[in-house]
């Protein structure tokens, strides 16, 4: 620890100097990996959740009743070809091409605007049809764990066009790339769940 000590005054309390020396370079970046641990952990409770009551319908549809896969595929595709748009952001930021940042980081949030779209129409459908998540604990399961990612995605984007405005204003400074490192690491984290949604609920699911 490097820090500095005057002498103060008698009887006054002594001031000390901190230039910051001793903290971890890569702090921010370890901190971040510890909050993904604890999302996998919310995550894994949440599919477990729906693994022991996926197949309580209490009389009512089943997923094979409910889901459309053409749809529910097609907005698979929004999601992972976000993640391959958000990939070239990362080249642009190594490029230090601040234009082809901002142009990747605006495609990736209209794909996964487009995600929620699809993602809102499917759950008003259900609910418009009866199969609300107070239908039966597998709809009450399959609302929080789907929901949950959903709501991962919103903040995904809040977060997503908020680092285009300081990057526009900013530029590719080195805390702007910190940051634009944690958003790709999140934003590829939510794709990774999304495929154990789409495997495990709606493709095992529509199994009658």
């Amino acid at each position: 620890m490097s820090s500095t000590t005057t002498v103060p005054p008698t009887g006054a309390a002594p001031v000390f100097y901190d230039d910051g020396s001793h903290h971890p370079e890569q702090g921010t970046l370890l901190g971040f990996w510890l909050y993904l641990m604890s999302d996998c952990l919310v995550f894994a409770i949440l599919f477990a959740t729906y693994g022991v009551l996926g197949r309580n319908y209490a009389a009512g549809p089943s997923g094979a009743d409910l889901f459309e896969l053409p749809v529910v595929a097609v907005n698979t595709g929004f999601l992972l070809l976000s993640s391959i748009t958000y990939g070239f952001a990362m080249i642009a930021m190594l490029g230090r091409k601040k234009t082809g940042v901002l142009v990747w980081l605006a495609i990736t949030g209209l794909l996964g605007a487009g995600f929620l779209t699809l993602e809102i129409n499917e759950f008003a459908h259900l609910i418009a049809e009866g199969a609300g998540p107070w239908r039966s604990a597998f709809l009450s399961s399959f609302f929080t764990l789907v929901g949950t990612h959903g709501l991962h995605v919103t903040f995904g984007i809040v977060w997503l066009i908020t680092l285009m405005v300081q990057v526009g204003k900013l530029g590719l400074t080195r805390e702007n790339k910190r940051r634009l490192v944690c958003l790709s690491m999140f934003w590829h984290f939510l794709d990774v769940v999304w495929i154990g949604v789409f495997t495990f609920v709606y493709l095992m699911g529509s199994m009658r």
